[in-house]
């Protein structure tokens, strides 16, 4: 019998012992939900110190290099962006333009907009630097801040299409000829109008039908984020830019007086029905659910090489910090479609996406002045599919009389046939000059049928109270597939413009459903009730003040303290740090002087991630509530006000000395606008 050495028994002892970690780690990340990260990989990309890699575009050149351009006017060619060998190697070729937030490489030279032209960059002699600046068209400017211009993109027969922002003035204004308009622009620097109504288009892409999408801003006139199909004349439901339709170039001849008819709060897809040339959304994105600042469009064209998402589209947030997924459809001729979650945890605000020739994704990122859940002021990053398949509803299609879910993996059949896995309700904003739209005209759509496919790919779910020109809510709880891996994401937002025409599924006894509606969570009915009694105005002094208290209580001869709070651009407020003295009298005015919504709540010490959070997932009922969440923590809070809008609440400041919190608790505003309170003695 061999002998075994103390040493070689403890070595054996060893490896059984990290064999046994290894087998319990893979158990354990077998058995725990799968997320994001498991199918999707965020890469970073190193930039040097000395680079300010703002990004406001990104080509991709064909032997492998990028390039970027930057808000601070520079032009950065990067070789080994994929780091096969080593490092990145970043030169600079191009500076000293203003601004430069889109770039185009065409015919041997690259193509960016300025805040005041469209300009071609040539390297005349070879060395890697540019040598000639060349004015292809110039934009009319006034000198607003907010006077962005994006692009360019070439279409097929070599025309560049550029974007251009309205003015902020307090609200949405076309100051500079063209701004608030997608412009077409042929070689020779002849520009041609082709559809209004934008107001801050960071965002728009030619698919490989040669149509134009574009991405929108929640703002004035816009209540939420959305996708929008632009055709010559169409008006995109801005104001700003109407200023110009009487120009001869125009291709429409809406007025601002015609507009102001329909001023009236109602859906947009009303109000196109008496403005014709308004162009409603092909798909919405509903504010703080999907995202806050829509920007990017890229659409798959890699063949799988990025996963089973082949002709989908993906869509950039700025403040949120991740892209979403959107899928299209033709209806009665025109675009509608739905739109998913996909990929959280950038580094910073994702303005541009470009694919790589290896079939990932190129995010790049800025947030100075913008803002963003991703806490670097900028960022290049790459998203790599880990070649593994994630369980998500793959598209949901508009039928007759429902909706058809597909799938990237069989679902569980039994599973899928029960009707508590599903909930469906369907709404819209309002469409007004104000700024955003609160969710409005809620309703519970109720599941008469599932009928699923042979092959366990697709459920049908036949669905009463659909509503043309309406967001449905399409959530899936408990689904799994039939290898047991749960959905990576379990909600999608399908804007149904039109419904299809067709027959109706004939159902049988065991596909027909009892027809319900899903009740509201106990938890989440107890916080939406704590919530909406925590903002009702309170206008007389009790017993015991409320959390929004607007009136001095009586008893008050007047305040021990005021504060006077505003705000800054890049979701800050004006003043870094305040104090007051325990149990006393507090006024405060809140006058919200940004270009976005915000509210003040003041919370417990150590709370605000944790109230920011519960805000982050109010869902629905969130903005009816002005994100304010229905928990002890909450001390004393302001409503959600509008741009320029301001309110004043009184309240005593707690008793115990302590270090609590300022903050904005709507969705992607918390992490970054707070400001620390000293409570003291």
């Amino acid at each position: 019998m061999m002998k075994i050495s103390v040493k070689t028994n403890r070595y054996i002892q060893l490896l059984f012992a990290a064999a046994c970690i290894s087998v319990n780690s893979v158990q354990a990340q077998s058995s725990r939900p799968q997320t994001e990260e498991d199918f999707y990989y965020i890469k970073t990309i190193p930039i040097p110190e000395e680079v300010k890699l703002e990004v406001g575009g990104i080509a991709v050149l064909n032997d492998g290099s990028i390039a970027v351009s930057t808000r601070r006017g520079e032009i950065w060619s990067i070789e080994n962006a994929y780091m096969t060998s080593g490092q990145p190697r970043f030169s600079r070729f191009a500076s000293g333009m203003h601004e430069t937030l889109g770039l185009a490489y065409y015919n041997g030279a690259f193509y960016t907009t300025q805040r005041g032209e469209l300009t071609k960059v040539i390297d005349v002699d070879g060395d890697g630097r540019a040598d000639r600046y060349e004015s292809v068209y110039r934009f009319d400017i006034s000198g607003n801040y907010h006077e962005y211009a994006y692009g360019p993109l070439f279409d097929r027969d070599g025309n560049m299409y550029v974007t251009l922002n309205v003015a902020w003035i307090g609200y949405g204004e076309s100051l500079g000829k063209w701004h608030g308009w997608l412009l077409k622009i042929n070689k020779d620097g002849k520009m041609e109008p082709i559809a209004a109504g934008l107001r801050s288009p960071a965002g728009f892409t030619i698919n490989s039908a040669g149509d134009v999408f574009y991405a929108e801003n929640q703002g004035d006139w816009v209540g939420s984020g959305r996708v929008t199909h632009l055709e010559k004349g169409d008006f995109a439901g801005n104001a700003g830019s109407l200023n110009w339709t009487s120009e001869p170039e125009s291709p429409l001849k809406l007025t601002k007086k015609q507009l102001a008819t329909v001023d009236n709060g109602a859906p947009m897809h009303e109000a196109a029905k008496t403005i014709k040339e308004l162009k409603v959304p092909a798909v919405w994105f509903p504010q703080t659910l999907m995202g806050i600042s829509t920007s990017d469009i890229l659409e798959d064209t890699t063949h799988g090489a990025f996963g089973p998402f082949e002709g989908q589209y993906f869509v950039g947030d700025q403040g949120h910090s991740k892209i979403m997924r959107m899928t299209l459809e033709k209806v009665k001729g025109e675009y509608q479609g739905a739109c998913f979650p996909f990929r959280e945890g950038f580094a910073s605000g994702l303005l541009r996406l470009r694919w790589g020739i290896d079939g990932s994704i190129f995010a790049g990122m800025t947030s100075r002045g913008w803002a963003s859940t991703g806490r670097e002021d900028y960022a290049l990053q790459r998203l790599v599919w880990s070649g593994k398949m994630p369980f998500e509803m793959k598209n949901i299609v508009a039928r007759p009389d429902g909706f058809e879910i597909t799938f990237t993996k069989p679902v569980d059949r039994e599973v899928a046939k029960n009707a508590m896995n599903y909930s469906v309700s369907g709404f819209t904003y309002h469409y007004h000059h104000q700024y955003g739209s609160e969710i409005i005209q809620q309703e519970a759509c109720n599941l008469k049928g599932i009928v699923v496919a042979n092959n366990n790919m697709s459920v049908r779910l036949v669905v009463d109270n659909l509503r043309e020109g309406f967001i449905h809510e399409v959530k899936l709880n408990g689904i799994v597939a039939g290898d047991g891996s749960n959905l990576v994401h379990n909600t999608g937002y399908y804007t149904l413009n039109h419904l299809p025409d067709g027959e109706p599924l004939t159902l049988t006894e065991e596909q027909k459903v009892a027809v319900h509606h899903h009740a509201m969570p106990e938890a989440a009915a107890a916080t939406t009730a704590a919530a909406a009694s925590a903002t009702k105005k309170t206008t007389a002094p009790a017993a015991k003040m409320a959390k929004r208290q607007l009136t001095m209580p009586k008893d008050w001869k007047q305040p021990d303290q005021v504060i006077s709070l505003g705000t800054k651009p890049g979701l800050k407020f004006d003043v870094t740090s305040l104090q007051m003295k325990a149990g006393s009298k507090i006024k405060l005015i809140f006058n919200n002087n940004d270009d976005m919504t915000h509210n003040v709540v003041f919370v417990a010490p150590g709370s605000a991630k944790e109230v920011g959070d519960a805000a982050f997932n109010m869902g629905l009922t969130g903005a009816q509530l002005s994100y304010i969440p229905g928990s002890v923590k909450v001390l004393n809070h302001t409503n959600l006000l509008q741009p320029g809008a301001s309110e004043t609440i009184y309240f005593i400041a707690p008793d115990k000395p302590g270090d609590y919190t300022l903050l904005c608790t709507y969705p992607g505003h918390a992490m970054i606008m707070q400001v620390p309170v000293q409570v003291v003695k």
